[in-house]
């Protein structure tokens, strides 16, 4: 039996109309579609009138615990079997800052073709907008939790080109405080929730930033992309 092939599908990040009509095909033509939370999958599927098979891409079954271990065998014993695959995560495009690049850097090791169908991503979609020089910059993905997170910042502050990364809206203000205690003289972009109905980007100095977030806590949510430079 021949092997199937693996999808890498890029998906809205907000707003639903934000995807390719290559992609919308590509998900109804799927064998299987892998996600990160079947729920969230569902909702793009429903709006396109998508009907296929989704399951999740951890062994759990549940994003939501603490630390979800990503099931890659599951994915390569269903491509064996002459599936094609699509994989989605709950937003953008995949392999960036999730597991995504593990999971084809298993398939490829099993010579097995990975397909990509790109689209969205948080990334790109801030850099746009941005109105600065990104011929070079830096993507850092998540700061660290805890361990290494000051380290993550000092790294930052001399760094010559700018910097993006994703930012957890739990941690949001915590970070900006941190940058402030570590007299960092650097301008931001912040880009949150960004294609959905109430997003924004919110520019200025740390300082400046920081003081907008602490005056408006509510708005401290959603996803979010920086960049400092």
């Amino acid at each position: 039996m021949a092997t199937g092939s693996l999808y890498i599908v890029a998906t809205p990040i907000g707003n639903l109309e934000d995807i390719t009509m290559r992609a919308v095909r590509t998900l109804k033509e799927a064998d299987l579609i892998f996600c990160e939370d079947t729920r969230t999958t569902k909702k793009l599927l429903d709006h396109y009138k998508i009907v296929a098979e989704t399951r999740s891409f951890y062994k759990s079954g549940k994003r939501g615990d603490r630390k979800p271990e990503p099931n890659f065998d599951y994915v390569l014993e269903e491509l064996k079997n002459g599936k094609n695959i699509a994989f989605v995560t709950d937003a953008g495009t995949p392999g960036i800052s999730d597991p995504g690049n593990r999971l084809v850097s298993k398939i490829v090791e099993n010579g097995i073709a990975v397909i990509p169908i790109p689209g969205a991503s948080a990334l790109t979609t801030l850099a746009s907008i941005s109105g600065i020089d990104l011929t070079k910059f830096v993507f850092l993905g998540f700061p660290p939790h805890k361990k290494g997170r000051e380290t993550f910042f000092k790294e930052v502050a001399i760094l010559k080109y700018p910097v993006i990364y994703y930012e957890s809206p739990h941690r949001l203000i915590k970070n900006l405080e941190l940058m402030q205690k570590l007299d960092i003289q650097k301008n931001i972009i912040l880009g949150r929730e960004l294609t959905k109905m109430f997003g924004e980007v919110v520019r200025g100095s740390v300082s400046e930033v920081l003081d907008y977030f602490e005056d408006n806590k509510d708005k401290a949510r959603g996803e979010i992309a920086v960049i400092i430079f």
